[in-house]
């Protein structure tokens, strides 16, 4: 099934056909190298940075899944996940409620089924945005 509503980002064939997105596409920043940042730091960047998205409903699923898994996750799953928060809002909302296929390089991610499992919500817990700490 064709989205009907395609994003800019979330598909890289939709570059070829014009000239705009090509220079928008090669116009975005790319995400700053973080190389060495202690665990702390990292741990308390992603806390920040999955409330302050822009996209509430995406902030509201990362902030309530970095709230309650954060916390538990190694240095590397850490990296993971902000590897996957470079990615485009509404692709992460999508993704994460089944609404979207999941591209290639997150199909079988631990992170991403982590996350979908959570945006499912089998407890059906009323989620609210948890305070920043």
């Amino acid at each position: 099934m064709t989205d009907p509503y395609p994003l800019p980002l979330s598909q890289p064939s939709l570059a070829e056909g014009s000239d705009e997105v090509k220079n928008n596409l090669d116009s975005l920043p790319k995400p700053l190298d973080r190389t060495g940042e202690d665990e702390k730091t990292l741990r308390a960047r992603l806390v920040y940075q999955c409330r302050k998205r822009g996209t509430l409903e995406t902030d509201l699923i990362l902030s309530t899944f970095s709230k309650q898994y954060l916390d538990g996750m190694s240095v590397a799953q850490m990296q993971e996940f902000d590897k996957l928060l470079d990615e485009p809002d509404w692709d992460i909302y999508y993704w994460s409620v089944g609404k979207r296929e999941v591209p290639e390089r997150w199909r079988d991610t631990e992170i991403l089924a982590r996350l979908k499992k959570h945006a499912e919500n089998h407890g059906r817990v009323v989620r609210t945005m948890p305070h920043l700490y």
